[in-house]
């Protein structure tokens, strides 16, 4: 084949190279659409969890965590973390592993909110755990109200369904990828 009948079907080759562009893009906005309306969810639930909002350095968003067990149990998640002023910088995802008295299923969504820059940072690292005196606030109204920051973060969740019995400790560990990572290798 000749350059004079490459050249041509070089235009035809990048457009069609775009849909797998905009597949990961697509991706990325259909994982802060599930973000955004986990918040506005939490919000109408507790419309005090708004100062944590207006005033932590960041914060990730967990639309759906799976939590399961058996004596022994595990959870996972995926989600994506905002700045100050709501800006989504990249994704997260979210693990557990419980020991104690525990079964069940659960699902659940689940926000950390970072209470100044150093806790964010800490958390854009890539590994970043809490430990098992972190505890969560469930979402009800008015919760937030008296919710204070441990360790840096604040914890909130909202049960979307299942049942779970539990009497378990356990931390969660969390990394993170900012948009783009996979493109600048």
């Amino acid at each position: 084949m000749t350059l004079s009948r490459i050249v041509p079907t070089l235009p035809l080759l990048a457009v069609l190279s775009l849909p797998g562009l905009a597949a990961a893009s697509d991706d990325d906005a259909t994982a802060i659409k599930k973000a955004e309306e986990a918040v506005e969810m939490f919000k109408k639930t507790d419309p005090s969890i708004r100062k944590f909002f207006e005033t932590s350095a960041g914060w990730a968003v967990f639309p759906s965590v799976g939590k399961g067990a058996i004596g022994v149990g595990g959870a996972g998640g995926k989600g994506v973390l905002f700045e100050k002023g709501g800006k989504a910088v990249g994704r997260t995802s979210l693990a557990q592993i419980t020991i104690g008295f525990q079964l069940g299923g659960q699902e659940y969504a689940e926000i950390v909110f970072f209470e100044n820059d150093l806790a964010l940072t800490s958390f854009k690292g890539g590994n970043f755990s809490l430990a098992a005196q972190v505890s969560a606030v469930a979402a009800a109204s008015g919760a937030a109200a008296q919710a204070k920051y441990k360790q840096g973060v604040a914890i909130f969740t909202s049960t979307i369904g299942g049942l779970m019995y539990e009497a378990s400790v356990g931390g969660q560990n969390f990394k993170f990828k900012p948009f783009g990572a996979e493109k600048k290798k």
